[in-house]
């Protein structure tokens, strides 16, 4: 099976949620809610200070009673719209770069938390995952690179090599009983080859993905077979069919490797069993994956070729993710009753006895794991078709340039006066230096912010913490993410300061995306 997706979420180090934590018992300012964005936060599998709140660069008010004058009571806050505010628009009522726990009653600001997609799945039993923090490229023993790919095996495939042992063990007794313990020696190296096998059937994925230039994070192999993920989505119907159909085709061709085989060796030998069972496990593969519903590789068949006749791959995503739930409901009633009756090569068994449990158990997780898959792969397709509305220019806050040696008090009362969220540090030639941190501004209490400067509590601009203010949707996740950040600066084509993007913000205009109906 093989996984595909999208970007991952930007990343930071979670320190936001010991320090909001800390702020709220101590009386500290909270800081205040995004004006372009939802206010909303949620996430599901390191970087720099986590970011506090959503709105603004700090979290309290912006200078003290010897720094200027008490600033007028707020009025009641309007509903924020999606339309990006112009870089010089005046502020609003209740729009101040901070704020005091009583402009926000009773809100605290959300945990760093950012979002990832799920990804949609295929393969011999694979499962896709929900929006998940990402833990890097691991997932297992690594075994090897075969095409630059990371090859890993779970924990839980030794599991599911042990049952295959005891119970592949448990046959060769009634067909080579002269084999006594040897029998499991045997069993072992089958439980071996047949994962080699679907191995083989990952990789006929992975490389179908490289040569249509989709990257590919790694493969794992586990419980239930093999993972191929790939992160991002077929361009085309006919790309999405190929994906998906290599892979049983590469489970066909092994069968067939291994019945010419087994044609060539003496019938009733162990390498006569061993090919037979080998040819005969590759067909299930084959055979199962075909099925047409998500998230099995005849699912993601089925999607292509609704997407190719509707022009739309939602509609695909739909018709296969249905399909794939009344699969996984004809599985979990109809693998017991098959078993049962012999339909499916072996022996009539009593209703109630311990093999009708490990029947129904085995059709259970594999209902479960397909039912499952086909959920993420909606949730999936939801969040491509809502992507675009990530947009860099929408979400970045204003930001007014201040020098290094500027007091905090006096750079919070520029911003304020210039309707401003975001504090960036400036050369004397103007070009930017850092970005104010807007945690390390919450840090700083308020009778002391006409003794600190800015420049103890700004971070450093990186290549990587320079976005341009065209980007959206998937590439923006993608640039955040290859450098975790709480905040970055925007910038104009021409080099010109569009302002400063905050993480926190891109996760609530993500959730609230994902909110909005398909």
């Amino acid at each position: 099976m093989d996984q595909s997706g999208g970007s991952g979420r930007p990343q930071s180090d979670g320190t936001d949620d010991r320090r909001s934590g800390a702020a709220e018992d101590s009386g500290r300012p909270e800081s205040p809610r995004p004006v372009d964005t939802a206010d909303s936060a949620t996430p599901t599998q390191g970087g720099s200070e986590g970011t506090q709140g959503p709105d603004g660069a700090a979290g309290a008010d912006s200078a003290d009673d010897t720094t200027r004058p008490q600033a007028p009571e707020q009025e009641p806050r309007q509903e924020p719209d999606e339309t990006p505010r112009p870089a010089a628009e005046p502020q609003r009522p209740g729009d101040r770069l901070t704020k005091t726990p009583q402009d926000t009653p009773g809100k605290t600001p959300p945990h760093d938390t950012h979002p990832d997609y799920a990804h949609a799945t295929h393969g011999p039993t694979g499962k896709s995952g929900a929006p998940k923090k990402q833990k890097g490229p691991g997932g297992g023993l690594l075994m090897g690179r075969p095409f630059g790919v990371p090859v890993y095996v779970a924990p839980s495939w030794f599991l599911v090599a042990a049952l295959i042992t005891w119970v592949f063990g448990g046959q060769l007794d009634r067909v080579l009983p002269e084999l006594g313990a040897a029998r499991y020696l045997v069993s072992l190296f089958f439980a071996v080859a047949f994962y080699a096998s679907v191995l083989v059937h990952e990789l006929a994925h992975t490389v179908a993905a490289l040569r249509f230039k989709l990257p590919v994070r790694r493969i794992q192999l586990q419980f239930f077979g093999g993972v191929s993920e790939i992160e991002k989505e077929s361009e085309t119907p006919g790309r999405e069919f190929i994906l998906a159909f290599v892979g049983p085709l590469l489970s066909l061709v092994l069968a067939g490797v291994f019945y010419g085989g087994m044609r060539a060796v003496e019938p009733g030998t162990v390498p006569g069993v061993l090919l037979a069972g080998l040819m005969i496990s590759n067909l299930i593969v084959a055979a199962f994956n075909l099925l047409p519903g998500l998230p099995l590789d005849g699912g993601r068949m089925l999607r292509a070729v609704v997407w190719k006749i509707t022009g739309k791959p939602m509609s695909g995503t739909i018709a296969a993710a249905w399909v794939g739930r009344a699969l996984a409901i004809a599985v979990l009633i109809g693998l017991p009753i098959l078993n049962q009756s012999g339909a499916l090569g072996g022996e009539t068994q009593d209703i109630g006895g311990m093999d009708t449990v490990t029947d129904a158990l085995l059709a259970a997780i594999l209902a479960a794991i397909i039912w499952t898959g086909a959920g993420n792969s909606l949730r999936m397709a939801r969040l491509r078709e809502h992507l675009p509305e990530l947009r860099a220019r929408a979400l970045t806050r204003r930001a007014v340039p201040v020098e290094n040696a500027t007091p905090l008090s006096e750079a919070l009362r520029r911003a304020n006066d210039a309707g401003a969220r975001a504090l960036v540090v400036v050369d004397a030639d103007g070009d930017p230096m850092s970005v104010v941190r807007e945690a390390a501004i919450v840090g700083v209490p308020e009778h002391r912010r006409p003794w600190v400067t800015v420049s103890g509590l700004a971070q450093d601009i990186t290549e990587g913490m320079r976005i341009s203010a065209e980007l959206s949707g998937e590439e923006l996740l993608d640039t955040l993410r290859a450098t975790p950040a709480t905040e970055y600066l925007v910038v104009e084509a021409s080099g010109e300061i569009y302002g400063v993007l905050s993480a926190a913000d891109v996760e609530r205009a993500f959730v609230k995306a994902m909110a909005r109906p398909s």
